[in-house]
């Protein structure tokens, strides 16, 4: 497969939606909560290709939530093929990925962008790029691990998460109390 055909890539949450308006975004993924209202955010913003993504950002069943499933992940992938095999599209295009707050499902979405786009990439040079991105990056570990299946990774990209969390518990210590507090705390165990 050929890498993105973009040289601007972007995460971030749904408060910085209208910072970006200016920087001619050419295409977005959104993925927001179920029955979450449209953001009036990209009326501002110019001609764009968009596609919406609804599941909540949870890696256990909850009663009334959407969890995250193999099928969202699927059509991730099947938005960076798109993209990628576009004919029509140049080396100036802008992808910005955004969820609510830009660090778990829209990280988690990227990763696995990079991986399809890059698949001889090592995984820690991916998480390198993923960091690059978005430092405050803490990706959905069950979107991970589907993406890992999907792309016949073979549970690499899921033990380079682990490495990740780990990485970034140092970096931010307060990443101990916030995600156990939203009821990841299956995440803070992995890391290594």
């Amino acid at each position: 497969m050929k890498p993105l055909s973009i040289s601007t890539l972007t995460i971030c949450g749904i408060d910085e939606l209208p910072a970006q308006s200016g920087r001619t975004v050419t295409h977005v993924l959104s993925i927001l909560d179920p029955n979450w209202p449209e953001l009036e955010a990209f009326q501002a913003y110019g001609t764009h290709h968009r596609t919406t993504l609804n599941f909540h950002d949870i890696i256990d069943a909850d009663a009334g939530k959407i969890l995250p499933q193999p099928q969202h992940v699927a059509e991730i992938l099947n938005f960076g093929k798109t993209l990628a095999e576009s004919e029509a599209e140049d080396t100036k295009g802008h992808l910005l990925i955004h969820c609510h707050m830009g660090i778990s499902r829209s990280t988690a979405a990227m990763l696995s962008l990079l991986a399809q786009s890059h698949p001889d990439e090592s995984e820690d040079r991916l998480f390198e790029r993923l960091r690059q991105i978005r430092p405050q990056a803490w990706p959905n570990s069950l979107m991970i691990q589907y993406a890992d299946d999907l792309l016949g990774r073979n549970g690499r990209l899921v033990d380079e998460l682990r490495r990740h969390y780990g990485w970034q518990i140092k970096r931010e210590p307060n990443y101990l109390e916030w995600m156990a507090r939203i009821g990841r705390s299956r995440e803070l165990e992995m890391a290594v």
